[in-house]
């Protein structure tokens, strides 16, 4: 048969396996095997394989030891967050207060403790200063988080470049980890932890690798608390500038007598060149090294684009000066003085801010040290040790100047003018006088200028002498005391009694143990330059005694009523004010021809004074006024050497005249509070003769003293008189 066109159609293939069974698997189709090269690691395979585990190891470490010292970080920073208090209570953070001193016009002169202006933010603050400090401290305030890695590398880097420690020197601290180190890390300073407040800050500021770990999350805190104003606004608030002064504010009323809104480029310059080593920069201890380091903060300033170059120009052109009161640095020891005599609790142990209104006269301070520096200058070898004080005082007991020492500058210093006790010499024997005058005897009754014997008991005989070795016979009181006589001053004091002399010159003022013995007439007590200054001021004002007193006034800051007001110091009568009267005669005449010469003012302006010179030529005094004011001068030396050819009526005598001659300046003469002798002279030609109490009973050496009834009469009569 013959093919067709048509295609083959063939059945599809039948399965033959049996149903039920399971057709055969079909073999499984071998795959080709990979070739594995087995490469030989060689021996620097084997060499490097330990480093390798190790990086693998030290970066597992490392991830998990970031992640636990971020989470340790993290819970310091909250922790430290939530016991951070406001920034006002931040800002003052003293555990005392200060106390601002002013002289009698209301000027201040002095700050003692730690003086805080108030709180202060960055609007009250001129621009200048928050730029200046800013240059000077943390250029990249602004753009960190509170810590400076690049500061901190830098700071490292400089220490070891100049051999120290890589956490020796700088820190390469920001302003907000400055702020933790003034916060002493949110620890406050008490008595309790057995250091004094300055150890504790100087504790707080040790830059140990310790220390500054603990502050970053500190300044982390800072940061999520309060923006980059307030902490900066805190920093100037805490931060010391010398001088008691915390804060700016309070430093730029201290140097510059300004508030610190008003700062110019210059000054605030200053101000923030402090920050590093307050005491060292203050312009109060040296202000050339002040104006050199803010003219090194300026050119930050001007680097940083903060200054333009005509302002940059202008300020170094006119530097930062201090004003009046904090360049005079004047009253130092009335100052200590004043802060020693005031109650503790209100000036050197004060929580509060007091305001001490006081009697010091910044005119007659000045007066009183120039005074001073002249005589030692013009007369003083420059190698000696000699020192000197003065004490300028109203007759009411209102001191107005006190010069301590040679070294007029700070405070803090040995006030000779109140802790030096030493020995009167003759400028005691006003008192002897004064007892006398006051039970009735007159400036113009005589007595016996002659070598006199007295016995002391348990020292034997005692002989005193007159300074030039002679005799003048009878002389009048007058006399006796112009020209200091000491045989005739002793006389008079036994006739009158040594417990009405000693009572005298007790309730004048003079507290210091008063000897007990017939020497006691020559000054041989122990007392102070302001004791027997204040003493003068009773005799000044007629007869009543007076306490010597600095503060007026003491005020709580913000308070317009004063806690202390003292406005005299007059106390209690003491002799008549005729007898008064007739002494400062007496001592009038010691300064126009006795003793007292060299002490003689100008221009025909009375003054009456009195000499002293100690035994071995210890101690020199002279101690005067005129009729508006006294002035008592000491000179000698600390250890108590003898003086070389120095008397009272020598260099003291200069000094006080050198001293009234500026104090008195520009005031009218005004006449001495004393009797008109020539009025009052005795009309019988024959003078009294008051003589020692006759003794034929007993040997010369054996001195009688009044009977019993003869010391109550003549008490009694005292006080009748002193009562009038």
């Amino acid at each position: 048969m013959a093919r067709s066109g048509k295609t083959r159609l063939v059945a599809d293939k039948r399965r033959t396996t049996p149903r039920g069974e399971k057709p055969a698997a079909k073999p499984a189709r071998k795959r080709r095997a990979k070739p594995t090269a087995r490469k030989s690691r060689g021996l620097l395979g084997w060499l490097l394989l330990p480093f390798g585990l190790l990086i693998r190891l030290g970066w597992a470490l490392a991830w998990r030891g970031a992640a636990i010292a971020a989470a340790i970080l993290l819970a310091a920073t909250i922790y430290n967050y939530a016991r951070i208090p406001d920034m006002a209570t931040l800002s003052d953070g003293r555990a005392r207060g200060s106390v601002t001193l002013q002289d009698r016009e209301g000027q201040t002169f002095a700050w003692r403790g730690d003086n805080f202006a108030g709180l202060i933010t960055l609007d009250g603050v001129s621009t200048q200063l928050s730029n200046a400090v800013v240059a000077s401290e943390d250029k990249r305030f602004y753009k960190h988080f509170g810590v400076s890695p690049r500061g901190i590398v830098g700071a490292m880097r400089s220490n070891m470049q100049a051999g120290r420690g890589p956490f020796s020197g700088g820190g390469g601290s920001t302003i907000t980890q400055q702020v933790a180190k003034l916060l002493c890390l949110g620890q406050d300073w008490d008595q309790t932890l057995g250091m004094t407040e300055a150890q504790f800050e100087a504790d707080c500021r040790v830059g140990s690798v310790w220390r500054k770990l603990k502050e970053i999350p500190y300044a982390l805190a800072l940061e999520a608390k309060f923006t980059k104003d307030e902490i900066l606004a805190i920093y100037l608030n805490r931060a010391y500038l010398g001088a008691g002064a915390r804060g700016f504010a309070a430093a730029s009323q201290r140097y510059f007598g300004k508030s610190v809104a008003r700062l110019n480029p210059s000054e605030a310059a200053m101000l923030s060149g402090l920050l590093p080593a307050p005491s060292y920069y203050a312009p109060t201890n040296n202000l050339q090294r002040a104006q050199d380091r803010a003219e090194t903060v300026l050119r930050l300033m001007r680097e940083q684009g903060y200054l333009t170059s005509a302002e940059f120009a202008q300020a170094l052109e006119q530097p930062a000066t201090l004003s009046s009161a904090a360049g005079q640095d004047t009253g130092g020891y009335f100052a200590d003085w004043v802060m020693s005599a005031g109650p503790d609790f209100l000036t050197g142990e004060t929580t509060e801010d007091v305001l001490v209104r006081t009697t010091l006269d910044q005119r007659i301070q000045k007066a009183a040290e120039d005074a001073l520096a002249a005589v030692f200058e013009a007369s003083v070898s420059p190698e000696s040790e000699a020192q000197g004080a003065i004490v300028v005082m109203s007759a009411d007991g209102a001191v107005r100047a006190m010069v301590g020492g040679r070294d007029t500058r700070g405070g803090g210093q040995f006030n000779r003018a109140i802790q030096a006790v030493r020995q009167t010499g003759s400028s005691f024997k006003p008192f002897v006088y004064a007892a006398a005058l006051d039970l009735g005897m007159r400036f113009d009754d005589y007595i016996l200028d002659a070598p006199l014997t007295l016995n002391i008991p348990g020292s034997g005989a005692w002989s005193p002498e007159n300074y030039s070795r002679n005799y003048a016979g009878e002389v009048t009181l007058t006399d006796s005391l112009a020209r200091s006589l000491n045989t005739s001053t002793v006389r008079l004091s036994e006739q009158v009694g040594r417990d009405v002399v000693r009572k005298v010159a007790t309730d004048f003022g003079i507290n210091s143990d008063l000897a007990a013995g017939p020497a006691l007439a020559l000054g041989a007590s122990e007392s102070t330059l302001l004791e027997m200054t204040g003493a003068y001021a009773g005799i000044l004002n007629g007869g009543t005694s007076v306490t010597p007193y600095g503060l007026s006034s003491l005020t709580l800051r913000g308070d317009d009523v004063p806690l202390v007001d003292h406005e005299s110091g007059l106390g209690e009568r003491v002799i008549q004010e005729n007898a008064a009267r007739q002494l400062v005669y007496m001592m009038y005449q010691g300064v126009e021809r006795g003793t007292g010469k060299r002490a003689k003012l100008p221009d025909g302006r009375p003054a009456a004074g009195k000499t002293g010179t100690t035994s071995s030529y210890r101690d020199a005094w002279f101690i005067g006024f005129t009729g508006d004011y006294v002035a008592g001068v000491w000179m000698g030396y600390d250890d108590n050497s003898p003086l070389t050819g120095v008397t009272g009526g020598g260099l003291p005598a200069e000094i006080w005249r050198e001293t009234m001659v500026r104090v008195q300046e520009g005031l009218p003469v005004r006449p001495l509070p004393m009797i008109d002798a020539e009025a009052e002279a005795r009309p019988a030609p024959a003078p009294q003769v008051v003589q020692q109490r006759p003794a034929p009973q007993q040997p010369q050496h054996q001195q009688p003293q009044p009977d019993l009834a003869e010391r109550i009469l003549m008490d009694v009569l005292g006080g009748i008189f002193r009562r009038n």
